[in-house]
């Protein structure tokens, strides 16, 4: 087992939390320590997709430690150098445009600020559906950052939603480790995500 120390962050994209959830499973086979981050809209949202609390209970029986999810619960990963690596996956519109200009009024904001701070990799599986439009110049700010990572991503739609777009959710544990070694995995643009 690796003994690095893995930050996860869910965002509210809940039609990815399957995805997510697998992801997150796979991770802990290789990883000791995983810390498990939610949005406070992901923490304390039911949808059609399942209840908050299924999902919460889900994660941290996977991670063996309580969900961070407010402002003040995250602010320490910064001074207390707490994580190897941020993955926020999914991550939201909302959160890539929060994180591309600064905005830090989230757990995972917080978190990835405070992270990023220490000048240590933050990995980001998108999951929005305007990625090719109103989120298109962050995603672009975002790809020139230093520290910030992406799992490669594709149009999940582009007929019905030709703006969308969505990470390969298969990839991140080989995304992580090329983050880790600050490596972007490539190419970052992918056919035939599922």
């Amino acid at each position: 087992m690796d003994d690095r120390t893995i930050g996860f962050a869910l965002c509210g994209s809940y039609c990815t939390f399957d995805k997510a959830l697998r992801t997150l499973s796979e991770l802990s086979e290789k990883y000791d320590n995983i810390v498990p981050i939610m949005s406070e809209r992901a923490y304390s949202t039911d949808t059609r997709y399942g209840k908050a609390k299924d999902f919460i209970d889900e994660i941290e029986a996977i991670c063996g430690r309580s969900v961070i999810h407010t402002i003040a619960q995250a602010e320490p990963i910064g001074p207390k150098n707490l994580l190897d690596l941020l993955i926020i996956a999914p991550c939201t519109g909302n959160t890539l445009a929060k994180i591309a200009h600064g905005i830090t009024d989230s757990s995972v904001t917080m978190a990835a600020k405070a992270h990023l701070r220490n000048g240590k990799p933050v990995l980001i599986a998108i999951s929005t559906n305007d990625g090719l439009t109103g989120n298109a110049p962050n995603l672009g700010l975002l790809l020139n950052r230093k520290n910030v990572y992406f799992v490669p991503f594709g149009q999940d739609d582009p007929v019905k939603k030709p703006g969308s777009l969505v990470a390969d959710f298969r990839l991140v544990p080989e995304a992580a480790e090329l983050a880790l070694r600050g490596v972007q995995m490539q190419p970052i643009l992918r056919f035939n995500i599922e």
